[in-house]
């Protein structure tokens, strides 16, 4: 007589939006309506993204994808917007080595365009033509923070 021993059934994998909502929006202008009025000269834009994950419960994670953007023309600031978008996310099935990438690299891929969209339409809505962030690219973003990790801790 054979015996077999059959691996246990593997949890398929699966990644679920479940909410997405933004958490905290802040939009300065503080020159209007000196700010507003047309100049030939282009602003330089600041944009700084952070990323702050957390586990809410088991398999469920909120993902806060912070923005902030400031716009200067020579030396005076036009506008500020700061946006935490956030996301919750059901992960299932995905070995735990593979959860940090997952939840730094492709939950923030599907909150930016909403959060986008969100400051496009508030520096609009403050007088000036939208923001139109550029694509990020946090798979690179992952991969310079997990460096700085690194050295921070060598």
């Amino acid at each position: 007589m054979s015996t077999s021993t059959q691996a246990p059934p593997t949890q398929a994998q699966s990644f679920f939006v479940k909410a997405q909502y933004i958490k905290d929006l802040s939009f300065e202008n503080p020159h209007a309506p000196q700010s507003l009025i047309a100049t030939n000269l282009r602003p330089t834009i600041e944009v700084n993204v952070d990323l702050k994950a957390q586990a809410i419960q088991e398999n469920l994670y909120e993902m806060t994808l912070h923005i902030a953007s400031r716009a200067v023309v020579e030396g005076s600031t036009l506008f500020l917007v700061d946006l935490a978008y956030a996301g919750i996310f059901q992960v299932t099935g995905v070995s735990q080595e593979n959860v940090e990438p997952l939840i730094l690299i492709d939950c923030p891929f599907v909150l930016f365009p909403f959060a986008r969209r969100v400051i496009a339409d508030v520096t609009r809505d403050g007088g000036f033509p939208p923001l139109m962030l550029d694509p990020i690219d946090f798979h690179a973003l992952y991969l310079q923070n997990r460096e700085k990790q690194s050295a921070l801790a060598s």
